[in-house]
């Protein structure tokens, strides 16, 4: 009879879920709880049964908080009456809008919809119309509906706008006094060809280190904290965003454009300001010693990763004739990251190979193709060099006994790393983790899987046993990198953590003490993440009554000035997790929904794929030439009993034996497109589907090897095209989000048969 706090989950299907905000299983409420209930609805709640499934159920005792103001859907009209029909599903009710409420808006096009009344267990939501945003098909409608969905802050408030404006156009004289002057240094950016901001340089020379060879690392960083004063108009909007989100063709950035791609962009042939991380590097890849200061640049070359991954791979071609000036830099700069990989391979981080994606559109926005996106050497070479600068950062800030904001990645809880070492052996794997398992034996599962068919699945299991990284003041390290401490430094341009370590660490330099601005640290977006990430924290007592185990680099914990200085602190850091995850599901959202769009075109067609994933319901198949994604339903597996095999990952039938699991070749059709809840399904096609006994075609086999290639293309994953690939290999190393819930989520189910023929006939389309 306890009484539980929580959020309301709804679900398309009508019912919903509480997730209490102390954490422990989610509680049902059936699709009659739900009808005076709106989704993100805090609420108090009572179990008060276990249902037919075994999960808790509860009654609804109070509605606390009501944060859901407006709504994003589509106008129609059915008898006469005009309903708004929520584009996010789980908004489970239509919403009622008067005929005077519906302004200048027409039947088709989507709005939003601002509640005036909630709803009722007898009637339904009533609201009126504040913005007509256009018709659905419409040139980045889908930007236009996510970053609403969302609630991504869009537009700057005028009090920025101003602030911006005040801003000069260029670097004055009296702007580079106490500065290190390094504008006779050749420091070039390397980015992709669609980076329209630069907000990294670099810089190699050969130097002696201790008593043998070695580098001189410069990593210069544009000084947006110079411009971006802490709790400013421009800093409350930054904070507001928290990071940059990349949208294909579209870029929602943390800072206004005159910062962004002028001030603060380490643009070609102009003096920039900057924050320098100078580093010495020996001969075994060892960071040696390293310092900290403002600087004053000259970019000498805004540089692309594929020019020079063409100038290392001929010193002699045309391109490296072009940049011959350069040419002894880059070289270098090759020679240091050599040292560094080396480093990274020994302390056994963990790195994934995957084929990302990039979509290409046409001048309608709509999707043309969508290619793989090639790493190359210059790629890894950027990468290493800001992970090193990355770690000096989180060094100096620990050092110093000063709060700061770290990434930290934990490794695998027990119950996760249970359930990896029950999957690896049931995969006949003979290799496995420990009670305190440590990177180097992930990657050394990964080296010795990568060419298996189910390699993919291997890899993306050896992943998700790990828990998402997150911003926090309390240093835990960084598990995937092998990282004692790392924090975010290279990119303040576009996540306001990296802003915040600038601005600590030149409060270090001055001998001052950085004190978080007064700025709003809640708002209803962002609550439901919060609360779930604050679990992974530490509060404050237990940081200080416990500090960091001592390692080779690890002092103790610096113990912070106050309490709420580190309360502040921990806030700030789950809220820059918080909104780093909504930007994260917007992009997927609009990825989702242009490949929608793409393959209604391409409806009634066979192609090949790989199964990527298994579930309950069903098969998850990525296409080879279009690395799309697509469900087969379990219905249209054939008419037997399909057992899923969690520890194996795999669907088998019973009476024939036949298996899906990942690495599975097939051959599939394209049955049907669902626009607005962003789903694909596919149909094996008819000469795919197995014949008596056996595996299915190509099923995986532990131990089987089906070809390398097959397995790496399996395991494409979409990303923005504006994203900056020096951040990939971190990603890589950390826990992406888990497949969003489809056709009831990849929960655990308690039904593990289903009998395809009957259930086909109650199957929703």
């Amino acid at each position: 009879m306890q009484e539980i706090v929580g959020v309301v989950q709804g679900r398309r299907e009508g019912h919903g879920f509480v997730i209490p905000d102390e954490g422990g299983d989610d509680i049902y409420l059936p699709p009659e709880e739900m009808r005076h209930l709106v989704h993100r609805d805090r609420v108090s709640v009572r179990v008060v049964r276990m249902d037919r499934k075994g999960r808790p159920e509860g009654h609804v005792l109070d509605i606390l908080e009501r944060p859901t103001k407006t709504i994003i859907g589509r106008l129609l009209q059915e008898s006469g009456t005009w309903l708004v029909a929520p584009e996010d599903r789980r908004y489970g009710q239509d919403i009622i809008v008067p005929e005077a409420a519906v302004a200048h808006a027409t039947m088709g096009q989507v709005v939003v919809v601002e509640l005036t009344e909630p709803p009722s267990l007898h009637g339904q939501s009533v609201g009126r119309i504040i913005e007509v945003l256009g018709e659905a098909d419409d040139a980045g409608m889908e930007i236009d509906i996510a970053v609403r969905k969302y609630d991504v802050p869009h537009t700057f408030s005028e009090a920025c706008q101003k602030a911006a404006a005040k801003l000069p156009v260029q670097v004055r004289p009296a702007e580079r006094k106490g500065r290190i002057d390094l504008r006779d240094v050749p420091l070039v950016t390397i980015d992709g060809e669609d980076a329209r901001d630069f907000d990294d340089a670099v810089y190699c020379e050969p130097a002696k280190v201790g008593r043998g060879k070695g580098w001189r690392l410069l990593v210069a960083i544009a000084d947006v904290s110079h411009y971006v004063k802490s709790g400013e108009a421009i800093d409350v909007d930054a904070f507001e965003r928290a990071t940059s989100i990349y949208f294909p063709r579209r870029v929602i950035p943390m800072l206004p454009e005159k910062l962004s791609n002028g001030l603060c962009s380490l643009n070609p042939g102009v003096d920039r300001l900057c924050m320098v991380c100078d580093m010495l590097v020996n001969a075994k890849g060892e960071v040696h010693a390293y310092q900290f200061y403002p600087a004053v640049m000259h970019s000498h070359a805004r540089m692309t990763y594929t020019q020079v991954a063409d100038i290392l791979a001929n010193t002699r071609g045309p391109l490296a004739q072009q940049y011959d000036s350069l040419l002894p830099e880059f070289m270098h700069l090759n020679a240091v990251y050599q040292a560094l990989l080396a480093a990274r391979k020994l302390r056994g981080a963990v790195d994934f190979e995957t084929t990302e994606t990039q979509i290409l559109c046409d001048d309608s926005g709509r999707i043309a193709q969508i290619v793989p996106r090639t790493r190359n050497e210059a790629h890894r070479l950027i990468e290493e060099a800001m992970l090193a600068a990355n770690v000096c950062a989180a060094d100096f800030i620990q050092n110093s006994k000063h709060i700061g904001i770290f990434r930290v990645h934990e490794g695998p809880t027990p119950e996760r790393q249970n359930v990896l070492r029950a999957y690896l052996k049931a995969l006949g794997i003979g290799m496995t983790i420990g009670d305190d398992p440590k990177p180097e034996d992930f990657q050394a599962i990964a080296e010795a899987t990568k060419d298996r068919s189910d390699a993919q699945q291997i890899h993306t299991m050896l992943l998700r046993s790990m828990q998402q990284a997150i911003y926090t003041p309390h240093n835990s390290g960084h598990f995937g990198l092998a990282f004692e401490a790392y924090t975010h430094f290279t990119s303040p341009i576009r996540r306001y953590p990296d802003l915040l370590v600038h601005r600590v660490i030149k409060a270090i330099l001055t001998g001052g003490h950085y004190t978080l601005p007064n700025i709003p640290l809640a708002n209803a977006s962002t609550d439901p993440f919060r609360k779930k990430l604050a679990a992974k924290v530490a509060p404050p007592q237990r940081a200080i009554a416990a500090p960091a185990e001592t390692g080779k680099k690890r002092g103790k914990a610096a113990a912070p000035s106050n309490f709420e200085e580190m309360q502040a602190w921990e806030a700030a850091g789950l809220h820059c997790s918080a909104n780093e995850r909504r930007a994260d599901e917007a992009s997927r959202d609009v990825e989702s929904w242009l490949k929608c769009q793409y393959m209604r075109g391409h409806l009634g067609e066979v192609f090949t794929g790989t199964v990527t994933s298994v579930t309950t319901f069903g098969l998850f198949v990525t296409l080879d030439a279009m690395y799309v994604e697509g469900l087969i339903h379990i219905t249209e597996l054939g008419g037997e009993y399909f057992r899923f095999d969690e520890a194996r990952q795999e669907l088998r039938g019973e009476r024939t034996g036949t298996r899906y699991g990942a690495g599975t070749r097939m051959r599939i059709q394209v049955s049907r497109v669902d626009l607005d809840a962003r789903k694909i399904d596919f149909v094996p096609a008819q000469d795919d589907l197995p014949r008596q006994g056996g595996a299915a075609n190509g099923a995986a086999k532990p131990g089987r090897k089906n070809g390398k290639p097959d397995a790496q293309r399996a395991g494409a994953a979409p990303s923005g095209s504006g994203e900056r690939q020096g951040n990939r290999q971190e990603r890589r190393a950390e826990l992406q989000p888990e497949r969003s819930g489809r056709a009831g989520g990849a929960k655990k189910s308690s039904a593990k048969t289903s009998r395809n023929a009957s259930a086909r006939k109650s199957r929703k389309r």
